[in-house]
């Protein structure tokens, strides 16, 4: 998605040069100041230039040395100050210098300049505190106005000690050393809405438990896969090659853009789409769009905004009576849709949802009934999406009658047009132009959600299992942090429609997941119990960010507090059950009642629902279906909402199975 930005950098202007509002100095000739304003954007031009992580009201990382990096011209003495230090160098032939800054407990603010005797950069209200880097796909990247009690947080976001970073959305086919975009934002209820809603929560919590200014680092990207977070030699890719795609890639999307532009071109944008819904209203000279498809499919590549359907069906007398249900698709990502006229259902911000409206007999009429359907995409694909037998007109008591086929399409407004397609789904070049250019920005750790783009096979999953600590151990080395707290969030339910049988691909993806907790200084928080199953955007984020500060207390600053629900250590089978043990603070049963989300399966690998009891430390399952079990699985599936063990603390166990079918 993309996010506003409120606040600006701000530099010293160069050496010189009036103040805003200020007079040149007096007895200079008109020719000396015509003079004297052609050089200074020249001299602008060569200043010292540093990654654009390093900006106005930063957080630094406490108690570690501090790189502090940049470019200039070749041979150019370079000085770095922070406070009372002071460090020099010389930029190498290639312009780039680097420096380091010792240590520093937490406090500030400070001011940091970097001077190499052209136009110095000076940067305010430096803090020392807790980095943190934020990373993964929507759900990391979901803001905070888009999740449960949005208002309220937001109104309470009122930490300045709480700053985020949001690295702009950008790829490349080679590592970069500067990021596309981005500045460090207090939070404030002003700016808090774009935040990411887990990165904020969980800087709120260390605030609490810490007591130092927090930062949040946000690299994510909806959609995204792990490949593109990774870089080329961890999976054996080819560089030159890699480079060489990106080449042609961009060269593919000037085409996609150009085609898109012409496309655009016979329409007034933004246009004033009010009364667009009406009935009888004259879409003749509308475009033509096959649906279901997104509209990028369709030659309006990269565009982000507002966009129209329309289509109609027939009814009988009788028919219209009767009142219809109307299917109009999955819809990126959000849809208020008319018939005659009447608005019928409106669902915001879900892109993978079909809708279902009910359109009552009032607002219909014997022949043509007119569908109108108003879309907002805020970034990436747009349009009506999915499946052909998602778009239906059904007469109640009747049978489904399709809607999919060619519609009427005309753009609004558009907001953005740029090409994301899939480039956040290949092979490292996520990594090379939103996580490179960052090292060796110094980090206390990181936060990773992501996973639901690898998550639609099993063999996709099981995959996971080797890329997921693949990623973290080259991130690691590339920090030169070989113990960098790497913490995540295990997915959370969803109805994917990946399920078959016993098989379940994000039940595999979340044991992939856990089995990543073998690595030093990982640490897991456990969103089984707090998913939507219909969303796959669950709007509570107060959970997930505070289970994920539970896990940074105990991984990252060694306070002893439990972190993890009940974690499943080994099963015994004998007198036809199934004993489990765990490694726990107590075991209880969520809202009280009986245990549920067990299964138990005979040599024959069926697997039957099972009785589960607590008997101390341990759970005893049994089924009557099952009089001598091999194998037990808990919440083993894509969503399994009836899935209740907790510890004593309140925190959920992680799904796990005794098998390896």
């Amino acid at each position: 998605m993309k996010k506003a930005s409120t606040h600006s950098a701000h530099r010293k202007q160069a050496a010189g040069a009036s103040a805003p509002g200020q007079s040149p100095r007096r007895g200079m000739g008109s020719r000396s100041a015509a003079a004297l304003a052609l050089l200074l954007p020249l001299a602008a031009a060569h200043a010292v230039e540093l990654p654009r992580v390093f900006g106005e009201g930063m957080v630094l990382q406490r108690d570690q040395p501090i790189p502090v990096w940049g470019r200039a011209d070749a041979g150019a003495q370079v000085r770095v100050a922070l406070g009372d230090q002071r460090v020099e160098t010389r930029a190498g032939a290639d312009g780039h210098w680097r420096v380091e800054l010792a240590p520093r407990t937490a406090g500030g603010p400070l001011v940091m300049r970097v001077d190499d005797g052209k136009a110095p950069v000076e940067l305010g209200d430096v803090m020392i505190g807790d980095v943190w880097l934020a990373s993964g796909q929507s759900n990391m990247e979901w803001r905070l106005s888009e999740s449960a009690d949005a208002e309220v947080e937001i109104a309470r976001a009122t930490d300045p000690l709480i700053r985020h970073f949001k690295v702009r959305r950008a790829w490349s086919g080679e590592p970069e050393w500067q990021l596309a975009g981005g500045e460090w934002i207090a939070s404030s209820p002003q700016v808090a809405g774009n935040f990411s809603a887990v990165a904020h929560f969980f800087a709120r919590e260390l605030r609490a438990s810490q007591g130092v200014p927090i930062g949040i680092i946000d690299s994510s990207w909806s959609g995204s896969a792990i490949e593109a977070w990774m870089d080329a030699a961890s999976q054996g890719i080819d560089a030159d090659g890699l480079a060489a795609m990106a080449r042609q890639l961009r060269e593919d999307d000037a085409r996609a853009l150009a085609q898109a532009r012409q496309n655009l071109a016979r329409w007034e944008l933004p246009a004033d789409d009010a009364g667009w819904q009406a009935p009888g209203l004259d879409a003749s000279g509308w475009d033509d769009i096959p649906v279901p498809g997104l509209w990028e499919s369709a030659g309006w590549n990269g565009m982000d905004g507002v966009a129209w359907y329309r289509t109609g069906f027939t009814l009988s007398a009788e028919e219209a009576r009767a009142g219809v249900t109307l299917g109009v698709g999955r819809i990126d990502d959000s849809d208020t849709t008319w018939v005659n006229g009447v608005e019928v259902g409106a669902t915001s911000i879900q892109y993978n949802l079909p809708r279902v409206y009910e359109v009552p007999a009032s607002a219909l009429r014997e022949g043509l009934n007119e569908i109108a359907v108003r879309v907002v995409d805020v970034g990436g694909g747009g349009g009506i999406h999915g499946p052909d037998d998602e778009l239906f007109v059904q007469v109640q008591g009747g049978a489904r009658r399709p809607l999919a086929g060619t519609w009427k399409f005309r753009p609004a407004e558009v907001t953005a047009l740029t090409l994301d397609d899939d480039k956040h789904q290949r092979p490292t070049l996520l990594y090379n132009a939103m996580i490179h250019p960052l090292q060796p920005y110094p980090v206390r750790g990181v936060i990773w959600y992501q996973g639901e783009s690898n998550a639609g096979s099993v063999e996709q999953a099981l995959r996971y299992r080797e890329q997921f600590p693949a990623m973290i151990r080259q991130w690691r080395a590339q920090w030169n942090a070989p113990e960098l707290p790497f913490l995540w969030v295990q997915l959370a339910s969803w109805h994917s429609g990946g399920d078959q049988g016993d098989s379940s691909p994000w039940a595999v993806l979340r044991e992939s997941q856990t089995a990543t907790l073998s690595l030093p200084a990982t640490g897991q928080a456990v969103a089984i119990d707090i998913g939507d199953v219909d969303d796959i955007h669950p709007r509570n984020k107060q959970d997930v960010g505070r289970r994920l500060a539970l896990a940074a207390r105990r991984v990252a600053y060694g306070e002893d507090v439990v972190h993890s629900g009940p974690v499943f250590t080994g099963a015994t089978f004998e007198g036809g059950a199934a004993r489990l043990a765990f490694e726990a603070d107590g075991l209880a049963v969520r809202g009280g009642g009986r245990l549920q989300g067990f299964r138990l399966a005979g040599a024959d690998r069926v697997f039957h629902p099972a009785d589960a009891v607590i008997e101390g430390d341990a759970i005893v399952v049994r089924s009557d279906a099952v009089p001598a079990p091999v194998a037990v699985r808990y919440a083993w599936s894509d969503a399994p909402v009836d899935a209740n063990l907790v510890g004593a603390s309140g925190l959920p166990a992680s799904p796990f199975r005794s098998d390896d079918w």
